[in-house]
């Protein structure tokens, strides 16, 4: 059986790869600005393997409008277009022969409060991911073995204490997404 602070220090690793978790999604998010990490998640088809863009290109920003593909072999340079196409961020990118471009357009209203939604649901996933943690620390708590119920008390506020501090940062960091999406 663990004791309380392994268990504490076991809810605030998992609740910290929450976090984690939240910063990867908000990352793909599209802002005012070119980022290659809005191309995280996209894969391409590459010579009958699906891989991630930029383990087949490099992804560059050469002004806050624009991003810049160069694929490391010319022959994926039609799969990467493609992939890109057929994603649900709606880009067009411009193949120039060697290199892919692709021009951002600004964002509208109506699509920054869609990307602030989108926003709020990844924030909410992190929330209710910490919840659960929390349920089952709470659960391991009331399982360890040979203490009173004072402790198993303070170790449950403990448990709190660690929850609402991660929901904090979970607020924390979907502000700041939304800043940046609205300014």
């Amino acid at each position: 059986m663990a004791d309380m602070k392994t268990i504490q220090a076991d809810a605030r690793e998992k609740m910290g790869k929450a976090i984690e978790s939240l910063e990867n999604n908000l990352s793909v998010l599209r802002t005012g600005r070119a980022n290659p990490g809005i191309l995280k998640k996209i894969v391409v088809d590459y010579y009958g393997s699906s891989m991630p863009i930029d383990q087949v290109a490099s992804i560059t920003t050469p002004d806050a409008r624009t991003l810049v593909i160069t694929p490391w072999d010319r022959g994926a340079l039609n799969p990467i277009e493609k992939a890109i196409r057929d994603s649900d961020l709606g880009l067009n990118p411009n193949n120039k022969g060697d290199t892919i471009f692709i021009s951002l357009p600004m964002l509208t209203e109506e699509r920054r409060r869609d990307l602030v939604k989108n926003a709020k649901n990844y924030a909410e996933d992190a929330r209710i991911a910490i919840r659960n943690i929390r349920k089952h620390t709470l659960d391991e708590v009331k399982k360890v073995e040979g203490i009173g119920d004072d402790e198993i008390k303070r170790g449950e506020a403990d448990v709190q204490k660690i929850t609402d501090e991660y929901v904090t940062r979970v607020e924390a960091t979907f502000q700041k997404k939304e800043q940046e999406i609205l300014g």
